[in-house]
C-alpha cells in the first residue's frame, strides 16, 4: 500500500522511514489509553510522562516490526521503498513481491516474531521492575507494552491478507500447489471475510454494549476488507500481465524539459505544438527528478512570471514514479496511482538517464488489453 503526504524521519539500516500525520493521532490515542490504565499508580504528572514515553515506545515497537519485514525482504532480493508510520501502525512499501514461496514465508513470519520477542522482553523487564517498584508506573507501563505487543503479534497472524497471517497462508499454499494466483486469491478472500466479521463485531459492540471502542474494530474491519479487495484485484492483474515490462509499454525518448528552463522558454518552444500534456523534468545530465503538466501552469503553487523556472513549478517525482526498463508493469501498478494528464512514470536506463515515459493512459490501456486477452504491447500514445 502507498501512503502519501509523509514527513521523512531518516534511515535505519539503509531503509527510509517516514511518518504520515495520522501517526500523531495514534500516539495521542495510545497515550490516553495508557494514562487511563496507569491511573492510581502515581501522581498525575508522573502518569502522563509515563504514558507519553510508553506510547512512543510502542511506536518504536511497531517500527521494529516493520523493519524486520523490510530487512528480511531486502536481504532476499526484494527492493524496499520505505517504511511509513500511520494511523493503524506501520507499513512497509515494497517495490515488488517476493519471487518464491520461501522468501514470502520468511518475510511474513519475521514481523510477528519480532513483536512476540519484544513482548517477551518487556514482560521480563516488568518482572525485574516489580522487584523494586511493585505496582508502580514503570512496571505497569512495561506490562502494558508487553501485552499490546503480544496481542499485535497474535492479531497479525490471523490467516487473511493483508495481515502477516494471510501472507503465511499465501506462502504455504503457493509452496504446496505451485499456483501463486490461487494462493493469493484464497488469502485475499479470507481477508475480506475477516474484515466483514471484525466490522460486524464492532457494530455489535457499539449498538449492544454502548462502547465506542467498537469504532476502532469497525475501522480495522473496513481497512482489512478494502485492502484484501485491492490485493484480490492486483493478483488477477499480475496474472494477466505476466512478465510484461515497463520498457515494452513506454513511450521511448519522450519530450522532456530542462529544470533551468523558464516559463517563457517553454511557451516559445516546439512543445506547445505537440499533443503532449505531461513532461518529465531533467537535470543537466538528463536524469529525471520532477514532472510538469500544462495544468501546473494553470494552477501554480507560486505566482508565475516570464522568468519563473520550471523547477519552481514542477512536482518532484516520488521514488515509486521512477522505474527501470526491465521493471514489471504489475509491480509498478501495485505501488503507484497516476492521475490522468498530471502524473507520469519516468523510465530510466542503467545510468539513471531518461529513456521513456509511462502515463495513466498507458497503464489503463495495458490493463484493458490484458483483460480482453489482447497483446499488451501497443503503439505509443500521445500524452
Amino acid at each position: 500500500m502507498q501512503i502519501g503526504s509523509t514527513i521523512p524521519l531518516g534511515r535505519v539500516a539503509g531503509i527510509r522511514i517516514a511518518a504520515h500525520w495520522s501517526a500523531g493521532v495514534t500516539v495521542g490515542l495510545f497515550t490516553w489509553i495508557l494514562a487511563t490504565y496507569l491511573r492510581g499508580t502515581a501522581s498525575t504528572a508522573t502518569i502522563w510522562v509515563a504514558a507519553i514515553l510508553g506510547a512512543l515506545a510502542l511506536i518504536g515497537c511497531l517500527l521494529a516490526h516493520e523493519l524486520a519485514h523490510s530487512i528480511v525482504a531486502a536481504r532476499n532480493g526484494v527492493h524496499v521503498e520505505r517504511i511509513v508510520l500511520w494511523l493503524l501502525g506501520g507499513a512497509s512499501e515494497l517495490a515488488d513481491e517476493p519471487r518464491d514461496a520461501r522468501t514470502d514465508l520468511r518475510v511474513a513470519l519475521v514481523g510477528p516474531g519480532t513483536s512476540l520477542l519484544l513482548g517477551t522482553a518487556a514482560y521480563g523487564a516488568a518482572a525485574v521492575s516489580s522487584v523494586f517498584s511493585p505496582g508502580g508506573p514503570v512496571t505497569a507501563t512495561l506490562v502494558w507494552l508487553a501485552t499490546v505487543n503480544i496481542v499485535l503479534a497474535v492479531f497479525n497472524m490471523l490467516p487473511g491478507a493483508p495481515l502477516d497471517g494471510g501472507r503465511v497462508v499465501r506462502a504455504l499454499l503457493w509452496r504446496r500447489s505451485g499456483d501463486r494466483l490461487r494462493a493469493e486469491t484464497t488469502a485475499a478472500r479470507i481477508g475480506q471475510f475477516l474484515g466483514v466479521a471484525l466490522a460486524l463485531l464492532g457494530f455489535a459492540e457499539v449498538l449492544v454494549g454502548g462502547s465506542f471502542g467498537g469504532l476502532w474494530a469497525i475501522l480495522l474491519g473496513w481497512f482489512l476488507y478494502t485492502a484484501a479487495n485491492s490485493e484480490l484485484m492486483l493478483s488477477g492483474l499480475r496474472h494477466r500481465l505476466g512478465d510484461t515490462t515497463i520498457g515494452e509499454i513506454m513511450t521511448p525518448s519522450p519530450a522532456a524539459v530542462a529544470a533551468t528552463w523558464t516559463v517563457d522558454d517553454l511557451l516559445h518552444s516546439n512543445l506547445v505544438h505537440t499533443r503532449h500534456r505531461v513532461f518529465p523534468v531533467v537535470d543537466a545530465e538528463g536524469r529525471p527528478h520532477a514532472v510538469l503538466a500544462w495544468a501546473d501552469l494553470l494552477r501554480p503553487r507560486t505566482p508565475i512570471q516570464a522568468g519563473t523556472t520550471l523547477a519552481e513549478l514542477a512536482r518532484p517525482l516520488a521514488p515509486a514514479a521512477i522505474a527501470g526498463t526491465d521493471a514489471r508493469v504489475a509491480d509498478v501498478i501495485a505501488r503507484i496511482v497516476l492521475r490522468p494528464s498530471l502524473d507520469a512514470i519516468a523510465v530510466v536506463d542503467t545510468t539513471g538517464r531518461l529513456a521513456g515515459l509511462v502515463t495513466a493512459t498507458d497503464l489503463a490501456l495495458v490493463c484493458d488489453r490484458s483483460a480482453l486477452g489482447l497483446p499488451t504491447h501497443s503503439a505509443p500514445t500521445a500524452h
